[in-house]
């Protein structure tokens, strides 16, 4: 039923030309919107490695201070009163 009524619907020269063009225009609009998803995901990974980024910047910036610190209470003791803290 459903092939009898397409197969007619296509037969006409002016309907195959709808079809094809029908066909184009389909084709591009989901090419667009492939576009548009992956430019989506592109801008989450961006953001994510941005976060990234300065989460690894701010834990640097820890240890390099947890490096500076003074050993024991002895070293404070020094540093206080040498006024080098």
């Amino acid at each position: 039923m459903i092939t009898a009524l397409l197969t007619g619907f296509a037969a006409r020269p002016c309907m195959r030309v709808a079809l094809r063009y029908g066909a184009i225009a389909f084709a591009v609009l989901l090419f667009l919107l492939s576009l548009r998803r992956s430019g989506g995901r592109a801008g989450r990974l961006a953001e994510r490695l941005e976060t990234m980024e300065k989460a690894n910047d701010v834990q640097r910036r820890m240890l390099e201070a947890a490096a500076r610190r003074p050993r024991d209470h002895h070293e404070l003791a020094e540093r206080m009163r040498d006024v080098s803290f």
